[in-house]
Formats: C-alpha cells, structure tokens, sequence
C-alpha cells in the first residue's frame, strides 16, 4: 500500500493509460473526454495489470513451487510425470523465490505466508538433499530468515515446530554431507551452511525465550563453534560471529551463558584479530570483545589473554599510525577499535567467580571449500 492508502503500482496502471491517451504536445485538458465504454474497459484492464495481490501472488507462488517440487521427487523415485505438470526451470524457481522474499519483507505478509503453511514448507525444502538443488534449498532458508526478522510471531511459530533442533542437526547432516560432494559442489553446500546460520539468527536473536533456549541445546551451541571454526568459509565465519556477538551482548546474557560460549571466545581471542585475519572480520572480533569488557559479566576469558593481545594491538596500531593516504583512511575504523579494546583491557577487573577460562580449542572443521564473501549485516 502508498502512503495514501492506494494499492501499490496503481499509479502506473493510470500512468500507462494517460500515455495512451495523450502524445505529450498538449496540455491533457485540451485532449481530456468523457470516457467511453471502450475508454473505460480500457481503464480497468491496465489497473489491474498495475496491481499485485500479495496474498494471491504468495499463493500462486506456493503452489508453482509445490507442482515443480512433486515433478522432482517423482524424478527421483523414478516415476512418470504427466506432460500436463508444469516444471519450473532452476531459473524460474530462484526468480519465484526472489519474488517472495520481497513479499516477506512486509511483516503482516510474513504472517499471511506462515499461517498458509510457508515455514513448514520452506524448513521441508531446506532438508530436502540430493533431490531439491542445493541454490534452491539455500533459498529457502534466505526467505525463511527475512520471515523471521524482527517478527516475534513467526519466531515464536518456529519455536513451537521445534526449529533450534531441527536446524541443528540440518547443519550437521549437511556438513557431513559436504564433506562427500565434489570439491566444484562445495561453495554451494557451503553457503547453504551460511544461510542456515542467517536464519538460525534472525530466529532467534531479540527473542529471549529463543535466545535461551537456544545457549540451553549443545547441539546448538555447536553450530557457532562450527561457523567459528577457520576451516569454515569466510561469509560463514562473518555470519556464526554476528550471531555469536548478538548472544553474548544482549540484555539477557548472564554469565552462566558466557560460560557456555567460552570455547567460542577463547578462540576469536587467540585466532581472529592476527594480520592475516580477514579486515571486516578482525573489526567484528575487536568490537565484539570491547563490548564484552564493557558489559562486565563474564570477562575471565579475555583477561587471561590479555598480555597476547595488549601486545598485538601495539604492534597493530603502530603499524596502522605509520600509513598514509588512502591506506591510513581505510584502517582508520580498524584503529579505533584497537584503541578501544587495550583501554578496556587496561581498565578491566576479573570476574569475583573464577571459571574455566583456557577450555579445549575448537575442534569442529569445516571441508575447505571455495569461499564466497559476504557481508555479515542482517
């Protein structure tokens, strides 16, 4: 809908018929005209090529998916396909689902698709291996996260059909399954890990009974270990820390749950802020554990590393404050953060209930794969 209350792109039925009707040489109220029958049927026809139903379009959408879906799995099973079944090329799949993420986006149209079975569909997609193709299975689980966004009824939609199980053993039956496809395969197997942990986040990140119950399941806590681990692709590393750093600074954080994640934050300590450490990804490790320091609830972990890290950083800023030009302006962000953490470091007290702080090292890898970078902003 605009801002006037008018179904979106009405404007542009009007705009297609005014053009029709007037060459542009003369004002329009030296060509305008009572309409005729014909004039008016005209009229209604470009309206409503300018007007999209949503909730129709999610449906129609829906059920091509479904018809192209049901033609894959009797592929698969070796069965005839009737001629009159119509299957989508891999194209015209990524388009459709393209299209619905933009539908989504508008959260009552993410509720109007979940109470139509869409998460259901999108988590049964998502497990689909072998048969569904992997881009297709990565996009649902893309639009499935834009649903989640923000939308505490469809996070709590996806608590109740058991989703912070279901996606953790999705992304372990894929890893293991990654490590059995041909090395060209990887990249997209990859991702769809990536896309598995972008809609794990915007799941559960800002919804406190998902937060907790997803620092309470092993398994789940795996997954940021797993994403962590260096061996991951590097878009995938991005997204497991945002979502890592979103757990362990939110207003519910305890440090019963900072103590979960120790493993997780011994290793951004000891691997992620070294020179041949991604840029993008040493600032979210820098920031990430300024802010831990700041908040005060469970800092023994950092503080047992901090004469490493003190001692990184000066050499860090020494060589960032010796550039010049567009060199200096671009590791300008990067120094502020560095500036930052060894104040924070200088200031910080130990925690009054000493705990573990030097856990076992990450031991969940990841088949090295061809990357593929992304941003890690949700």
């Amino acid at each position: 809908m605009t801002s006037g209350g008018e179904p979106s792109w009405a404007w542009l039925g009007l705009l297609k018929w005014s053009l029709s009707y007037s060459d542009g040489t003369r004002p329009s109220s030296e060509t305008m005209k009572p309409l005729s029958p014909e004039d008016k049927a005209f009229l209604e026809e470009v309206m409503k090529d300018g007007i999209i139903n949503e909730g129709e379009r999610m449906k129609t959408i829906l059920a091509e998916l479904a018809d192209t879906l049901e033609v894959l799995k009797a592929k698969a099973e070796g069965k005839q396909v009737g001629e009159e079944t119509k299957e989508l090329s891999d194209e015209e799949m990524a388009e459709r689902m393209r299209e619905l993420r933009d539908i989504v986006e508008q959260i009552d149209y993410a509720r109007a698709f979940m109470s139509l079975g869409g998460l259901t569909f999108l988590l049964g997609c998502a497990a689909e291996q072998g048969v569904v193709p992997t881009p297709f299975r990565a996009s649902c689980l893309a639009v499935l996260a834009t649903m989640c966004q923000n939308n505490p009824p469809v996070q709590l939609n996806m608590l109740e059909k058991g989703s912070i199980v279901a996606l953790s053993d999705l992304y372990f039956s894929e890893l293991e399954y990654e490590k059995n496809v041909p090395e060209e395969e990887r990249s997209a197997h990859g991702n769809l890990r990536t896309r598995l942990v972008q809609a794990f986040s915007c799941s559960v990140r800002n919804h406190e009974i998902a937060e907790d119950l997803f620092c309470r399941n092993e398994n789940a806590v795996r997954v940021i270990e797993s994403g962590l681990a260096s061996a991951s692709p590097l878009a995938l590393q991005k997204r497991a820390l945002f979502f890592f750093r979103a757990l362990v600074t939110s207003d519910t954080c305890s440090r019963e749950r900072m103590h979960i994640f120790a493993r997780s934050l011994a290793h951004v300590c000891e691997t992620r802020l070294t020179d041949d450490t991604d840029p993008e990804l040493r600032e979210l490790s820098l920031d990430l554990l300024t802010e831990i320091l700041r908040q005060k609830k469970g800092v023994n972990t950092i503080l047992d590393r901090r004469n490493d890290m003190v001692t990184m950083g000066i050499g860090r800023v020494s060589a960032i404050r010796a550039l010049k030009g567009e060199e200096r302006e671009y590791a300008n962000v990067e120094l502020q953060h560095w500036e930052a953490l060894i104040t924070e470091l200088a200031r910080a007290e130990p925690d009054s209930d000493k705990q573990e702080t030097n856990p076992e090292p990450l031991l969940i890898e990841a088949p090295k794969s061809v990357d593929n970078n992304e941003t890690a902003t949700e």
